[in-house]
């Protein structure tokens, strides 16, 4: 594969770079512990009651968001960008889903549910999942106000609009857009809306990220029209890209 050339930092001797290495983590640490902070503080947020009755389709019928927990008490809902008329799913949340595939069973062991949302029909979601061999749990809100409601979606006839996302105006682009939401149940059966993010706070969720930001080249997506351009879905990338690891013959 050809490389493309970059500039570099100096070159200098082990010792040298020990030093540079150590001055550069104790900033990671106080980040690390600013962040710490900040998620005692996302924690402490109020919460919003839930009143209103949504349904959703789901492989064993239909659900209300109340038995989308599945017996555990807290919820989030990764609100994946696959509209009604949509062919396939948007490539950014397929990367997300990509990372999130494996993390369910591990969340269910801290009293977490995780679930996909969509607004395409539960038809539409089935044959996308299949293809992208995903195995979370993923239901469609198709008919329902609920990612109206939690601000990923609009209609088509609004696109353009300047409408709240991410707390702000802004245009959507689409009638979709990214986002996760999380609630939490009590032993009652109420259920609060306790979190949202949207945009580039959704990153936290791609581990992707955490190594591009640590190799030489970076995200490298400087040129690019957008900064997401050069993503695909898993199975479209050119093979020629494709490292893959085949074992030693014997």
């Amino acid at each position: 594969m050809n490389q493309s050339t970059m500039e570099h930092p100096k070159v200098v001797t082990q010792k040298e770079w020990i030093a540079a290495r150590k001055e550069l983590l104790a900033k990671e640490k106080s980040l690390t512990r600013q962040r710490d902070a900040l998620a005692e503080e996302r924690r402490s947020l109020p919460w919003v009651k839930v009143d209103k009755k949504y349904e959703f389709e789901t492989a064993s019928g239909k659900k209300t968001l109340a038995e989308l927990f599945g017996g555990k008490s807290q919820l989030a809902i990764y609100h994946f960008m696959l509209g009604p008329d949509w062919e396939q799913g948007c490539p950014g949340c397929s990367l997300l889903g990509d990372h999130l595939d494996g993390m369910g069973i591990h969340l269910a062991q801290r009293d977490v549910r995780l679930l996909i949302v969509s607004r395409a029909p539960l038809d539409r979601i089935e044959a996308f999942k299949k293809r992208m061999g995903w195995k979370f749990p993923w239901v469609s809100s198709y008919g329902s106000d609920f990612n109206f409601d939690y601000g990923v979606s609009v209609a088509k006839e609004d696109m353009g609009k300047d409408l709240i996302y991410n707390y702000k105006p802004t245009k959507f682009p689409s009638d979709e857009r990214p986002g996760m939401s999380v609630f939490y149940m009590n032993a009652n059966g109420e259920v609060f809306h306790t979190y949202s993010m949207y945009g580039r706070g959704l990153e936290d969720l791609m581990g992707i990220y955490v190594i591009l930001d640590r190799v030489p080249k970076g995200r490298d997506e400087g040129g690019l029209p957008t900064p997401m351009a050069w993503l695909r879905h898993h199975d479209r990338y050119p093979e020629g890209n494709i490292v893959e690891v085949k074992a030693a013959k014997t």
